[in-house]
Order: C-alpha cells, then sequence, then structure tokens
C-alpha cells in the first residue's frame, strides 16, 4: 500500500509540472509558439503630381505572430509617411522609405521613391549641404538666386565669392522662405588666424539675406567688394569683428544685421562692425545692432586711405566692451567709435540719424582724433561711460549735433571741432533729460526678437513719455516728425 501512494504522489507531481515543461497546449491541441517575422517587402506607386502615395507591406511568413511595420523616410524635406504608410510629398527629389517590424526581429526593408511634380515656391538653386552651397556659390551668374536651406553647415576653410552681379541683376544668398530653422554657416573648427576669416566677400551686387555667420577665425564677413546688400544676417563669436568693410569695398549696404560677442585673444580688434583700415566709401549701415563686443560696436579707425564718408541710419550699439558672460573685458568698449587713424591725420566723415548709444563701457560716440567732419542728428546716448567724446586733442573739422538726447554719462561729454554747429539739444535751452522723460530705461530690451521681416523690435527703450519737455522741443533738419516741430531724442512721441 506504501508504493502505491508513492506512485499516485509521483503521477500527482508530474501532471503539475507538465506546464513549465513546454507541452502545454492550446484548446485546439496546437502550439502557441511565437512566428517571427523572415521577410517583408514594400509595394506603392512613385509621386509624380505632388501629391500622396498609399504604401503597404507583404510580410512573411503570411503566419507570423505579429506582421505590423513601423514607417519612416530618410528624408522628411522631400515627403512625409504616417504610422499607416501614407507617402506625402514636400519637395521633389528622392526620398527612401524604410518599414521595419515591430515584434523585435529587426527585419526592415527599403525602397526608394522618385518624387515629382512639387510646386517649387521658389525660383533658383536650392542646396542644402556645404558642399552643395560652395558649388552653387562659385557657379552663380548675375541674376542668379542661391536659396539654402535651414541647419547647421560646417566650414573649416573660408567662403570664396568672387563672382559678380550686376545692377540689375544681383546675384542673391537667401535663406529658404519656408524654413522655420535659419540656416547657420559654422567656422568653429577654424583656429584664430587672420587668414581665417567666414566668408570673403570680393564680388560686386550680390544680396545676402538670413544667413548666421558664426564662430570663424578672424572676421566672419569680409568685405570687399561693390555694391552688395546684406540683409538679417547675424554674427556672432568670431575671432575678429563680426562683419568688416575695408580693402576699398565702397557703396555696400548693411540691413537690419546684428553683430555680438565678437571677441579676439589680441583684445583689441573684435567689433561688431568695422568700416575702417582702407575701406571705401558711402557704405551704409541701417537698422543694424551692435552689442557686447569686445572692442566697439563700431570701429572707423582708418589707415591707407582718407576722407571717405559712412552713413549710419536707426543704429542700436550697446553694452560693447562686456564679454558675454556679462565681464569688462580689455577692449575699448566704445559704441561708435568715428574714426582715428595712426598719424591722427585721417578724415572719416560720418552721419549718425537715429542711432543709439547706450551702456558701453567707453563712449557712446567717440572722436578718437577723427579729422573728418561728423553729424549726429535725433540720436540718444544713455549710460556710457562717457556719452559724447569729441576731445581737444587732434580735433575733428566740423562737428553737428542736433536734436540729440545725453543722459546719465560717468563722464561729462565734449564737443571740440574747429567749427561747431549744436542746437536744440537735450542739455540745451532750459531743457533737462532725466530718466522721468521715458517710458523705461532697461537697456536688455535693445536686445529683444527682431520681427519676423528682420526690421528693429518695436521697444518702449527711450520712448518719450506724455508731458515729457523734449516733445515738439528740436528743430527741423530734414526729417519726418509728428507735431508742431521734432521730438529730440531717437524715437518720435506717438
Amino acid at each position: 500500500m506504501k508504493n502505491i501512494n508513492i506512485i499516485i504522489l509521483q503521477v500527482i507531481v508530474i501532471l503539475y509540472l507538465l506546464p513549465t515543461l513546454g507541452c502545454s497546449s492550446d484548446s485546439s491541441g496546437g502550439s502557441s509558439e511565437t512566428i517571427a517575422v523572415s521577410s517583408i517587402t514594400i509595394s506603392g506607386s512613385t509621386i509624380t503630381d505632388g501629391g500622396s502615395s498609399q504604401l503597404s507591406v507583404s510580410v512573411l511568413p503570411s503566419d507570423a505572430t505579429n506582421s505590423a511595420v513601423t514607417w519612416m523616410v530618410n528624408n522628411s524635406s522631400v515627403a512625409t509617411i504616417s504610422n499607416s504608410g501614407l507617402l506625402t510629398a514636400i519637395s521633389n527629389g528622392s526620398v527612401t522609405v524604410r518599414a521595419t517590424a515591430q515584434d523585435g526581429s529587426n527585419v526592415f526593408a527599403e525602397k526608394m521613391f522618385e518624387i515629382s511634380g512639387v510646386s517649387d515656391p521658389v525660383n533658383g538653386t536650392v542646396v542644402e549641404t556645404s558642399q552643395q552651397l560652395l558649388a552653387a556659390i562659385a557657379s552663380a551668374n548675375s541674376g542668379e538666386t542661391i536659396y539654402v536651406r535651414g541647419g547647421d553647415y560646417i566650414f573649416n576653410s573660408t567662403i570664396q565669392i568672387t563672382g559678380n552681379g550686376s545692377g540689375n541683376n544681383l546675384i542673391s544668398l537667401f535663406a529658404y522662405p519656408s524654413d522655420t530653422e535659419r540656416p547657420r554657416f559654422n567656422f568653429s573648427s577654424m583656429s584664430e588666424n587672420s587668414s581665417n576669416r567666414g566668408v570673403e566677400l570680393s564680388g560686386d551686387y550680390w544680396h545676402i539675406k538670413g544667413i548666421d555667420i558664426y564662430a570663424a577665425g578672424d572676421n566672419g564677413m569680409h568685405i570687399s567688394g561693390n555694391n552688395n546688400t546684406i540683409e538679417f544676417c547675424t554674427f556672432s563669436e568670431n575671432k575678429d569683428s563680426g562683419l568688416q568693410i575695408d580693402g576699398g569695398g565702397s557703396n555696400n549696404i548693411i540691413l537690419n544685421c546684428d553683430s555680438y560677442y565678437n571677441a579676439d585673444a589680441s583684445l583689441e580688434n573684435a567689433d561688431g562692425f568695422a568700416c575702417k583700415l582702407n575701406a571705401g566709401s558711402n557704405n551704409k549701415f541701417i537698422g543694424c545692432r551692435a552689442w557686447q563686443n569686445l572692442d566697439d560696436g563700431w570701429d572707423g579707425y582708418l589707415r591707407d586711405t582718407d576722407n571717405i564718408s559712412t552713413t549710419y541710419e536707426n543704429c542700436w550699439a550697446f553694452k560693447n566692451g562686456y564679454l558675454m558672460d556679462g565681464t569688462v573685458g580689455a577692449g575699448d568698449g566704445n559704441g561708435f567709435k568715428t574714426g582715428g587713424s595712426d598719424d591722427k591725420t585721417l578724415k572719416h566723415n560720418a552721419v549718425y540719424t537715429n542711432c543709439i548709444a547706450a551702456g558701453n563701457v567707453y563712449d557712446g560716440f567717440d572722436h578718437n582724433s577723427n579729422r573728418g567732419e561728423v553729424e549726429i542728428y535725433n540720436c540718444s546716448a544713455y549710460s556710457n561711460g562717457r556719452n559724447i567724446n569729441f576731445s581737444s586733442t587732434n580735433i575733428a573739422q566740423f562737428l553737428l549735433i542736433k536734436n540729440t538726447a545725453s543722459f546719465a554719462g560717468n563722464n561729462n561729454d565734449s564737443y571740440s571741432a574747429t567749427t561747431t554747429d549744436i542746437s536744440s539739444n537735450g542739455w540745451q535751452n532750459g531743457i533737462t533729460t532725466n530718466a522721468s522723460d521715458f517710458i523705461t530705461v532697461d537697456i536688455d530690451l535693445l536686445a529683444s526678437p527682431r520681427n519676423e521681416d528682420g526690421s528693429l523690435p518695436n521697444i518702449d527703450f527711450l520712448k518719450l513719455v506724455s508731458g515729457s519737455d523734449l516733445i515738439d522741443a528740436g528743430e527741423d533738419v530734414g526729417l519726418p516728425f509728428n507735431g508742431t516741430a521734432p521730438d529730440i531724442g531717437a524715437f518720435e512721441f506717438n
């Protein structure tokens, strides 16, 4: 009897362990073994009308436990694909579609589709790699337009722009209009060296717009060509001036550009913008901003040229002389350095209209032994080391200042020149200028984001309050104004 009990107990144990020994069965008596995907085939029509195409897959074996796939494309700027395999055209070109099994087998299939029939929103050459860009620039002819897709473009040597457009047919280099990301020309792999400029523009009649130029080993952009327009570009963290015009460059327009955080190891050359050395004449800066550059916001120092003229309209120079981390650097720290030269004899004539110099370490508007003629109309200088400094040494030939506000400087202003015409300013005719005349004196507002079209932001910094004695206190100098007379300062009261 004892042996019978032992046998019964053994049978019970075996029956209990059967599920763990892989001998379980489903209700139909078959095995529940997982069947993995072994191959995938993609099917579907190419897109020729700029529309969409529904793709599908054939999965083997046909009885695979999980036959679902995940869709993806290698270039979403050409086409996108949905979770259900709907391929939708974005631009003309080719795209590779991949379908990957979701069962963990890592099996996948790829198929390339040509996409055509998409109406291109631009008329020109579209580039999306550094190599394509260089090739397009090298072969560009008068009247052509190159569009650069958004993203980071890595360069370790200077981009040479030597071709010429013409007065009626510029060569254009534009950011692609519908991209949300701007193209950035990244030169950060360059060492600091005077030969390591980012973009060297020696050609004439180019229009460059919407490009960010970053971390070149010298100037971000150096212009020696003529009749070029640089618009809505930025120049940052370069090892010399962000944008420099010299080498005879003349009649160039720098429009709605920003230059900031430029600093060099020599601690004296990195300005925001520089029209200097042997620059040509009639260059214009309009709606530009320069801030926290190691040396000056704008530098007009001359060498090997004389008696040139440069104009500045609606330009803002602030916090120059401070580094990117907010500490004071070893540069000059001027807002607008009007000129200067090695022998203190050269003339850089300059006209400033509706410009702002604020919070610069040294001077807002700086003489620097410029022997030329300087005219300042409807400008504002606030909280600089010295707001306006035209010294009695190596004096300017002529100094005009009208309808200009200067207050809260750390040192007294000076206005020396052989001939002067200084009238209707915020320190004359019994007028006192102070913070109570303005909505706000928050300098940080000057770095607010630009408008979508690249124009300067509409901010309240140094905007006049109702009742200010600066309203209608200026004189007519040929600029637009509201009320009975122009206001004093960079902004008209509305």
